[in-house]
C-alpha cells in the first residue's frame, strides 16, 4: 500500500476509515447487488438506488428501503426538493438503520427534472441548503450531498464554489462530486455519463479551498492506480459503472487499501449460495440476483462462457444456485484448458 493510501485509510473525519464507496446507480444498486458487493469489499460504503422522498413517505417502505443487515454500512440516497418531505423521509431511513442520508443533486434525467430534483437543483443552492438543514435537524446520522461540477451554462468554478459554500453553511460535511458537468438539454442520461469532459482538477481545488469538508470524487474511475492517485488529493473515491461491470475490482481495491486477503472469484461466488437459497425460498427469481454477477470473471479465461451460461439459465423457473455452480464449473474448465 502506498503511503498516501495508508494515510487516507487512517483518516478520522466524517467518513472515518471509509475511503472507498460504491455509487448509487438506478436499476443497478439494489439489495441483491449490494449483498454481492459487500462480499467483495467489507469496508466500502455502499449506496442504495435513488428513492424519492414522496415514495418513502407515501409508499411501501419495506419494499423501497428493506435491506439485509449483512450489507452494512449502507447509505440511503434520496431525491426531492421539499425540505419537510425530505426530513420525514430521512427520519424513516434512519429508523430503518441506514448509516447516511445522501441527497441527489446530480442526476440529469428528464424524469428527475420534471420532479424538480437531481442536477437541476444545482441552480438553486439555497433550496438545497434548506433541504440539508431540514434533514440534519431530523436525524443524527450524516447528511451528505452528491452533485456535479456544473450544470448547463452554469459552469464556472465560482458557481460550484458558491454551491458548496451554501451546503457547508447548512451543516453538510461530506460532498460527493461527479467530476463532469450535467447538460439537462440535448444529452441523454447515458450521454451525460460520458460526453461532458472530466475535470478532476476542479474537485481537487474544492478540497484545497474547503479542507474542513470530506470531498469524495466520482466519475470515470476504473482501476486501482487511479484510485490511489485520487486519494492523494481528496478524502475518498466513489466507483460506479466500473464496480458494476467489473465487480472484482472492489476486491482488488479492498486488498490494496486495507491489506485484506484477496479472495478468488470462485470463493466469492460460493459465498452467494446461502443468500441465493434464502431468496429462492421467498420466491425471488435467480435472474434478479444473477444479473449482478455477470461481470465477476471479466477479463479471465472462461468469462464469456460464464456470462452465456448464466444468461441462458438464470431466467428459468427452477433456476437456483446450481445454475451459478454450473457456470462456475464451465468457467473453471476453460481456465484449466487455457
Amino acid at each position: 500500500m502506498s503511503q498516501s493510501s495508508q494515510k487516507s485509510v487512517e483518516r478520522t473525519g466524517s467518513y472515518g476509515a471509509r475511503v472507498l464507496c460504491v455509487a448509487p446507480m438506478m436499476d443497478w444498486s439494489d439489495r441483491h447487488c449490494r449483498y454481492f458487493h459487500r462480499l467483495l469489499t467489507p469496508n466500502a460504503l455502499l449506496y442504495t438506488e435513488m428513492v424519492t422522498s414522496a415514495a418513502i413517505v407515501h409508499g411501501d417502505r419495506e419494499r423501497l428501503l428493506g435491506f439485509n443487515a449483512a450489507e452494512q454500512p449502507v447509505a440511503l440516497q434520496l431525491g426531492g426538493s421539499d425540505p419537510r418531505e425530505l426530513a420525514a423521509a430521512a427520519r424513516i431511513g434512519a429508523d430503518f438503520g441506514y448509516r447516511e442520508i445522501n441527497l441527489n443533486v446530480g442526476c440529469p434525467s428528464d424524469r428527475v427534472q420534471s420532479g424538480r430534483f437531481g442536477a437541476c437543483l444545482m441552480r438553486e443552492p439555497e433550496l438545497v441548503g434548506e433541504c440539508v438543514l431540514a434533514m440534519r435537524n431530523a436525524v443524527s446520522i450524516p447528511v451528505t450531498v452528491k452533485c456535479r461540477i456544473g450544470v448547463d451554462e452554469q459552469d464556472e468554478y465560482v458557481d460550484l464554489q458558491r454551491f458548496v459554500s451554501v451546503q457547508r453553511d447548512a451543516g453538510c460535511r461530506v460532498l460527493i462530486v461527479h467530476a463532469r458537468k450535467a447538460w439537462l438539454k440535448g444529452l441523454s442520461p447515458k450521454e451525460n455519463r460520458d460526453v461532458p469532459p472530466l475535470n478532476y482538477q476542479r474537485v481537487y481545488r474544492l478540497k484545497q479551498e474547503f479542507p474542513e469538508l470530506d470531498i469524495v470524487i466520482n466519475g470515470g474511475i476504473t482501476d486501482v492506480a487511479a484510485v490511489q492517485q485520487h486519494l492523494q488529493h481528496v478524502d475518498a473515491v466513489m466507483l460506479g459503472r466500473a464496480a458494476y461491470h467489473d465487480p472484482y475490482i472492489l476486491a482488488e481495491l479492498e486488498h490494496t487499501l486495507y491489506a485484506t486477503p484477496l479472495p478468488s472469484r470462485d470463493d466469492v461466488l460460493l459465498q452467494m449460495q446461502e443468500y441465493v437459497g434464502a431468496c429462492r425460498a421467498r420466491g425471488i427469481g435467480l435472474h434478479h440476483i444473477g444479473r449482478h454477477l455477470l461481470g465477476l470473471y471479466l477479463g479471465q479465461p472462461g468469462a464469456r462462457i460464464f456470462r452465456r451460461y448464466l444468461s441462458e439459465h438464470m431466467h428459468l423457473p427452477y433456476a437456483d444456485f446450481d445454475v451459478l455452480a454450473n457456470a462456475m464449473a464451465a468457467t473453471r474448465a476453460q481456465r484449466q484448458a487455457a
